[in-house]
Order: structure tokens, then sequence, then C-alpha cells
């Protein structure tokens, strides 16, 4: 398969572009485009076949559900049974924008894009491309992150011709996202709503609005005996090629030992991937060091995570040693994250 690229005004999208590419929906083929969190690998929601060429481009286990993407709120009751009314607080809140809400599904989804589940992930993206493509291909769009399966998401188009390319039928090119780590997934079938996965909006402004949620007592354990209901939760994902491992402690304790590995590294000929802030990065003299963002601007640490787990594939680095980001705001999805990239590969140091 040859794959077109498209480059598209990620703010004005141009209307011959987006019904190119709707077009290609339509037929059954695939599309990868920008949201303002990753960029995503669409199909056809309500279109098996569709889905089951998802699974296939991304190497996706077939019982990972995807998220079907719409852009009008009068969608939403085609595709489930019903609306609790904690999820249309939530949905006046923060649709569009990066939140995801599992509901009960109808008929009209099949199984294919629900990973056999009675249950539909749905969300409804703020991205001028998404939301354009969304409509005029039909209204419903399937989309999981446009990667191989377990590589870190992609935040550039560049990552997706890296990953996809031959696999899909387009991509389009809408320059780099805004958020940089996927949405907030909070699941309304439990008697509470349940967070399956943090993003940028946080625990707290969960509870601002609706009071009682909780987290999925999984999220920071590695248990693959679940059939997951949300994706993410199962598998291995975002993982750079070599080894991750994090470090969490003091930030003196933890530069200390990051550099001693670094040092062990050295003396065998070899050296280590360290990632760490504009704060930390010039306590680094041995390493491929890369620099996350900035512990005073948590969102340039989200942004930029996918990107330097991506950039050390490029490098020969036998192992990766990362600091945690435990931010006010962002710390739980950027951990999360994180975690699954390192296998929850995780060392305390203490004094």
């Amino acid at each position: 398969m040859k794959t077109k690229i498209r480059k598209i005004d990620s703010k004005n999208p141009q209307k011959e572009i987006i019904e190119e590419a709707a077009a290609v929906l339509r037929a059954g083929g695939l599309v990868a485009f920008p949201t303002e969190t990753v960029y995503g690998l669409g199909g056809n929601a309500l279109d098996a076949k569709a889905s089951e060429k998802i699974y296939a481009a991304k190497g996706r286990p077939s019982d990972n559900p995807l998220i079907v993407h719409i852009a009008r709120m009068e969608d939403l009751e085609k595709i489930v049974l019903e609306v609790p009314e904690k999820a249309k607080i939530l949905a006046a809140a923060y649709w569009p924008g990066p939140l995801t809400m599992i509901l009960p599904k109808s008929a009209a989804v099949p199984y294919e894009t629900t990973g056999g589940l009675e249950s539909v992930a749905v969300r409804y993206p703020s991205h001028p491309v998404a939301r354009d493509l969304i409509l005029a291909s039909g209204g419903f769009i399937a989309a999981p992150s446009a990667n191989t399966s377990g590589r870190p998401s992609p935040t550039t188009a560049a990552h997706v011709e890296e990953d996809l390319t031959g696999a899909v039928d387009m991509i389009l090119d809408g320059g780099q996202v805004g958020i940089g780590i996927e949405s907030t997934i909070v699941d309304f079938t439990e008697d509470v709503p349940t967070v399956l996965r943090p993003g940028y909006i946080s625990l707290e402004m969960l509870r601002e609005q609706l009071g009682e949620v909780r987290m999925d007592r999984g999220l920071l354990k590695n248990d693959g005996s679940q059939h997951p209901k949300a994706p993410g939760m199962k598998y291995r994902h975002y993982a750079p090629k070599a080894e991750l491992t994090i470090v969490e402690g003091k930030t003196d304790q933890v530069v200390n030992y990051i550099n001693e590995r670094a040092r062990e590294a050295a003396g065998r000929g070899k050296q280590i991937g360290i990632i760490g802030t504009s704060e930390t990065v010039p306590y680094y003299p041995k390493g491929l060091v890369r620099c996350i963002g900035s512990r005073e601007d948590e969102a340039s640490i989200a942004l930029h995570l996918y990107e330097v787990l991506r950039d050390f594939d490029q490098y020969d680095v036998e192992s990766i040693y990362s600091e945690a980001f435990d931010t006010p705001k962002m710390g739980q999805a950027i951990m999360n994250r994180l975690l699954k990239a390192a296998g929850h590969r995780v060392i305390r140091v203490e004094e």
C-alpha cells in the first residue's frame, strides 16, 4: 500500500483535503490525523472490517477497545444506550476536549470496535482537523493512537510515518499536537465514576464537577490478567527499544544514582540514556541526556514525553533512566505513561 501524506492547516483545514480523507474512510480505508492529544489512526467506527484493519495496521490485540470519536453531541445517542446524568455534566464541562467516557453501547457499534465489550469508549475532540474529518466521513471514527502497538504514541506526522507508512492509506500532517498525552478515560458503567486512564483532565478536575470519582486500582500496577475496559489498561505501551527504568527519590539522590549508572556504562564503553528536566540536565556530565521540559511547566513535560522516548531509538543506548515527574496537575498522567513504558521498573533511592 502506498501511503499518501497531505499537509493540512491545523486551524483552518482545507476542505478539499478533508473531503479526500473522508472519502478514504467512507470506502473502508484508514487515515491518520491530528487531535489535540496525539495523532489518531482512524477508520469507520460502525464498520467492523474497518476496525479489524486498525488492529492489523497497529499490530494491536483485538481485545483492546478502540475509542469512537464524534463531533456532534446529538450523535452520542446513536451509539450508546443511555447517558447518565453525571456523564452529561462532564460532557458539558469538558467536551469538546481530551475526555473519553465509557458508556453502554448500542447495537450500532460492532463488537470489533469495542474489543468484544458491551460498552463503548467515546470522545469528542476539539482539534479542527479531527472535527471536520469526523463530520465529513459520516460522524463516527474509531481512532486509537497512530503508532505500532506498544511504541510511544505519535505527536507529529513524522512519528506516524515512521511506524505506519505502507500500512495506512493516508496521513494528514497538521504539525505537532498541543497536549502530547492521550485523553482521560472515565468509566460510567460502574456505580461510581472511575478513571481508567489519567490524562490532561485530572482527578481533581473531575471531582470538582462530580464529587465522588475514584481511580481504578489497576492503574499503577502491571496486571495482564484482566480483560481491558479501556485502551492502555492491559498491555505494555509507549515503550522505547532500550530498557527504561524510573528513579524516584530526592532530586540530588536521583541525580547521583543516575550518574553512577552512567559512569559504570562508560567504563564498559557504553552509554545510557537519561531523561531529565531543564533544572537537572546540567548535572549529568555523561550519557545521552535529553531534556523533557521544566518542572515549572508540567505541560511541557507531557508534550515532550513521547518525543523524547522515541528519540532514544535513534541511538545506541544500553538502557534508559528517567527521573520521576510527580507534578501537581498532570503528574498522575505522566507517571502512568512512564510506568507503562518502563514495564513498571522503578528504583527508589533513599538516604
